[in-house]
């Protein structure tokens, strides 16, 4: 009997957890990085620094994100312009005394119909019990981009 349990447990020791996708792995190894580039830059990080990590991010995105990142890169530096860009989890990512205010997540980064405007829990959203943390985006039009401009000025607040 205690033979039995044995190989039981250690066949059951042997079976690999696969519950990450590779995407989500690679957004993992992505933070990691960028955790160990924000700590070699200690006090010395500027704003400029993530500026161009978030614009090279961008850049190489395809090119119906890159298009969409651009303009909500541009619409949240002009909405709130204390903001800082920049990257996390591998994607453009905005702060305010260094915590996360929002982020743009292309729908390529998790293989999605649509990307993702996210705000985290340091945004200034609250409407009663209940509201809106993240935002489906298909394509950006001057009414999305002046509601996401107010959202953005008010999460900065």
């Amino acid at each position: 009997m205690k033979a039995k349990q044995k190989s039981a447990k250690s066949a059951a020791t042997k079976k690999r957890y696969e519950g990450f996708t590779a995407e989500e792995k690679a957004a993992m190894q992505d933070r990691v990085q960028e955790m160990k580039v924000e700590g070699r830059r200690g006090s010395r990080a500027d704003k400029a620094d993530g500026e161009s990590e978030v614009l090279a991010k961008i850049a190489g995105l395809p090119a119906t994100d890159r298009a969409m990142a651009k303009r909500l890169h541009a619409v949240i530096q002009a909405s709130a312009p204390a903001l800082a860009p920049k990257l996390w989890y591998g994607m453009p990512a905005y702060a305010k005394d260094g915590k996360n205010v929002c982020f743009f997540q292309s729908a390529q980064k998790f293989k999605t119909r649509y990307a993702t405007l996210g705000f985290n829990d340091a945004a200034r959203l609250d409407e009663g019990n209940m509201w809106p943390t993240a935002y489906a985006l298909m394509k950006l039009t001057p009414a999305d981009e002046a509601r996401i401009g107010a959202l953005v000025k008010k999460a900065a607040s």
